[in-house]
């Protein structure tokens, strides 16, 4: 009888049958997958990463490393989703592979740490170039107080958009990013419209020295590299939702990671074309100052717009697709049960998004008047997320030993050596993170484990 019980779980395991509508096709799969990727990245980071490298030969290096990790990553991702098309992401991945209490801590700290963090942070870079369009048309700029409130406006406007049903979120999705891969891709034409300065691209080429301390410097520099590639993984939080999951969300998820790549080092390359490292350094809004330097005035209000759609975009996917997870802990019984509900008519789960979006205020409040607001936040979560990437990279070896039988139409490619590069590559990123951002680190821990106070609350106010 147990044996056949454990059978019929397996079976669910690796079943299509959903309570949730399947309105998502390829494009829509790889339309999530370009937008959660494509945000405030590409116009933010490029100064932080050139600011702790210094030199161009490892400001190219820490994009080129980010996109192979992640591409490989997504070889993982791929063979996971494939054989197991549920909701909630890696929380459905954990689940399977690991004991309940490290599942349900992964889905803590994505919606108390991680992932409504990286909603706020980027909802915070629209406010702000919202703040910079004003001022390049009328002349006004926005106080700290009304950044803060656009930002919060933007989460709860589209937080109530994605309440309407996954088709409507769907359209919306492709519209926005067939508009990013315009702007990125006028961002680079723009770069290369004026005549710049080749000898940025050999001043300086090499770092002064290579140490230990160039090493931390370029695992800093990947904190934000890793945070412009973050998102891919999107697509899998709505699997339930995606026709035909088992091909269309592995192909998805691997095209669309190769494209961004090429788009981000193309957009990286107009920058420097236009300005020296230096400058590059010192500008947080390093777009702004290439498309200035590139056509004028008419730059800087085009690269305000690009990036205010670009993160609108952005947070609208991930509205629609984190929301998923903390749906999918409450259906199995780890997270606060009324979020398992679905909305009766459009079959949404409109309780989750809608306590996401209020964790996510929370988070935007808290960190919205820090002086380095966005790298702030990114610094609090980037070690939590790094510990469950290795649980999750790893799943698919215990899974393999686990379920060897389990339908698995994506096998990942170069196993296993694929699997030991990815996870040699996040081990050495978590530990240069917890060196270089310890506090930011430590906090993102703590929250994290007062996950095991609610798991063990039966127990604990028993005693």
């Amino acid at each position: 009888m147990k044996e056949k019980e454990t059978t019929s779980a397996a079976a669910d395991l690796f079943s299509e049958e959903t309570d949730l509508k399947r309105d998502l096709g390829l494009l829509e799969s790889f339309s999530i997958v370009i937008g959660r990727i494509i945000g405030s990245g590409i116009f933010r980071t490029p100064q932080p990463i050139m600011l702790a490298v210094a030199s161009v030969s490892l400001f190219y290096g820490v994009w080129i490393i980010g996109g192979i990790a992640t591409l490989l990553g997504a070889f993982c991702y791929a063979e996971l989703v494939a054989m197991m098309p549920k909701s909630g992401g890696p929380y459905a991945y954990l689940k399977a592979a690991y004991p309940p209490v490290w599942t349900f801590l992964r889905g803590w700290a994505m919606f108390f740490v991680s992932e409504t963090g990286a909603i706020a942070a980027v909802a915070l870079v629209f406010a702000e170039y919202s703040s910079s369009f004003a001022k390049l048309m009328v002349g006004y700029e926005f106080s700290r107080s009304v950044i803060v409130l656009i930002a919060l406006a933007m989460i709860w406007i589209l937080t109530t958009v994605n309440c309407f049903g996954v088709m409507l979120s769907g359209v919306l999705q492709n519209i926005f990013s067939f508009i990013k891969l315009i702007a990125v891709g006028m961002v680079i034409s723009f770069g290369f419209a004026k005549m710049g300065d080749w000898q940025h691209f050999t001043t300086p080429f090499l770092p002064e020295q290579f140490n230990w301390n160039t090493m931390l410097a370029v695992g800093v520099a990947m904190r934000y590299g890793f945070f412009a590639y973050s998102g891919w993984e999107g697509a899998t939080y709505v699997a339930e939702e995606v026709k035909n999951p088992r091909r269309n969300l592995p192909l998805s998820i691997i095209l669309g990671i190769a494209g961004v790549m090429l788009l981000y080092l193309a957009a990286n390359t107009a920058y420097l074309y236009q300005l020296p490292v230096e400058q590059i350094k010192q500008s947080a809004w390093v777009a702004t100052e290439a498309m200035k330097a590139a056509i004028g005035t008419a730059g800087g209000v085009f690269i305000a717009l690009a990036v205010m759609f670009n993160t609108f975009g952005n947070v609208n996917t991930q509205i629609l697709c984190k929301a998923r997870t903390w749906y999918a802990m409450s259906r199995d019984g780890l997270f606060i049960q009324p979020l398992s509900k679905i909305h009766a008519r459009y079959k949404t789960p409109n309780r989750a998004m809608l306590v996401q979006a209020f964790w996510a205020s929370v988070l935007l409040m808290g960190a919205a008047y820090a002086g380095r607001a966005y790298e702030t936040i990114i610094d609090f979560f980037s070690f939590t997320s790094s510990i469950f990437n290795v649980s999750t990279f790893a799943a698919v070896w215990i899974l393999r030993k686990k379920y060897p039988d389990a339908p698995r139409t994506y096998r990942i490619w170069g196993y296993p050596v694929t699997l030991i590069i990815v996870l040699a590559i996040q081990i050495w990123f978590m530990v240069v993170t917890l060196i270089t951002a310890f506090i930011p680190s430590l906090i993102g821990i703590l929250l994290t484990a007062t996950g095991l106070i609610y798991y063990y609350r039966g127990k604990i106010f028993r005693k």
